[in-house]
């Protein structure tokens, strides 16, 4: 090398520290990396987490771990996968022990987070499903809201998962419990039919409140009426209660029933037709049936209830969630008498609808008003 050459080799290598350090000193002046750096910190951590752990909980891979550390084979074996899969099923464990909800020790996986060891109690099953619900039904909602409003999209119902409906909804299940101990007779012969069935755990709940109760369940979709049926075999109820796939508006029945319910399903029915469904409901009740309805309702300030109410709002079928007034009016119109609002526990959206059919007349025609107010906390 040249005298010259070797000169200015020497003065790059002595200026490249500082040509890093600028580089350096211009990244960290960018104004968009503190921005960057604290979305991380508060948006896209906590988001990365909510999507393992919901997406771990589903699959049944946190209930996997509850009692003992499971090897990457008992995972995959848990799951059903291949051994060509084992790869990527490894990756995406691997991201759950960065996350801190995983730990990885000689080889095995174990929980290690306080969320997912409470995730994983058999318990805790539906708050885990109502995790699984928000993710993959109410982000969607916030988020494609204004593209469905350019291209006139909709939700349909194959775009909600029942199975993982029929799970979150059981987050309410000690306030629907609280409702049916109010509504239910206990020790004369009661037949019910229950619509929108979901798990079964209600029909559940009833029938051991009243050993001498019977049943017809129905659900809207195959999947859930057919996981409903297995849960009532499994709970040794299949001779008092018949599961079936069916909607309450063609369903070819004898009013035959003494207490109808409805169970956070009154806004699966589009809004301008829920008189008539509950018209239907009624002619379905025996003289003096009575009907029980739960709901959460609008109006309550609740975010959550506010954001399940968006998703109906841009569903092609049903409609908003109801408001209290606006459904004591429905009821009545529906002919129902002694139409009654309750609040199961106070401060909280939801609310206990009865009405009973004390006559077999038409509906009514639907009052200007209502004069029914909410009645206090059920003790």
């Amino acid at each position: 090398m040249d005298p010259l050459s070797l000169a200015r080799a020497v003065k790059d290598r002595a200026q490249e520290p500082f040509r890093h350090l600028a580089a350096t000193a211009r990244t960290v002046a960018d104004p968009r990396l503190p921005l960057l750096v604290a979305l991380n910190r508060t948006l896209f951590t906590p988001l990365y987490r909510a999507s393992f752990l919901a997406a771990a909980a589903g699959s049944g891979v946190l209930r996997c771990m509850a009692t003992r550390p499971c090897d990457l084979e008992s995972i995959a074996e848990h799951l059903g996968t291949g051994p060509e899969e084992r790869r990527r099923l490894r990756a995406w464990l691997d991201i759950g022990v960065r996350l801190g909800e995983l730990d990885l020790r000689e080889g095995c996986y174990r929980l290690r987070s306080r969320t997912a060891k409470a995730l994983a109690r058999e318990g805790n099953d539906a708050v885990a499903a109502a995790l699984e619900e928000l993710l993959r039904f109410h982000v969607p909602a916030l988020r494609d809201a204004p593209r469905m409003l350019q291209g006139g999209g909709r939700f349909g119902l194959g775009d909600q998962d029942g199975l993982v409906v029929a799970r979150s909804s059981l987050v309410v299940r000690g306030l629907v419990e609280a409702a049916v101990r109010r509504a239910l007779p206990r020790t004369a012969p009661v037949r019910l039919l229950e619509v929108g069935c979901g798990s079964g755990a209600h029909v559940r709940y009833a029938a051991r409140l009243n050993p001498r109760l019977t049943a017809l369940a129905v659900d809207l979709q195959a999947e859930v009426a057919a996981r409903a049926a297995k849960n009532m075999a499994q709970w040794g109820l299949a001779d008092r209660v018949e599961i079936r796939r069916g909607d309450l508006r063609t369903l070819d029945l004898q009013p035959q029933f003494d207490v109808v319910t409805m169970h956070n399903n009154i806004y699966y029915f589009p809004q301008d037709e829920r008189a008539e469904v509950l018209a239907r409901a009624r002619s379905l009740l025996a003289p003096g049936g009575t009907l029980l309805l739960t709901s959460s309702c609008r109006g309550s300030g609740t975010l959550g209830i506010e954001v399940l109410n968006l998703w109906f709002e841009y569903a092609r079928f049903g409609g908003p969630l109801p408001q209290e007034d606006e459904l004591l009016d429905q009821l009545r119109a529906a002919g129902f008498d002694d139409v009654r609002a309750s609040r199961v526990l106070p401060g909280q959206a939801f609310r206990a609808f009865t009405g009973s059919n004390a006559a077999t007349g038409p509906a009514r025609a639907l009052p200007a008003r209502s004069t029914v107010t909410a009645e206090g906390a059920a003790s």
